[in-house]
């Protein structure tokens, strides 16, 4: 169980989608966390491997990488 404190504005735009759809604020609040925190994670994984070091590529390179191996 989760509860959770929006600014108004915030909670008026949900109420608002909300009664347009038919769907529930807590459809649209568990969406919103879903979708977004597989996004969080990717950036602190990102930000650890930064921090331990090592190799590193620059874009270009990761991008010719990539297209070689879906060869």
């Amino acid at each position: 169980m989760l509860a959770l404190r929006l600014p108004l504005a915030i909670e008026k735009r949900l109420d608002a989608l909300a009664k347009r759809t038919g769907r529930t604020k807590s459809f649209y609040a568990r969406e919103a966390i879903l979708r977004h925190l597989e996004d969080l994670e990717d950036y602190h994984l990102a930000v650890q491997r930064l921090e331990r070091g090592g190799p590193t590529i620059g874009l270009d390179e990761f991008e010719t990488n990539l297209s070689d191996q879906s060869r």
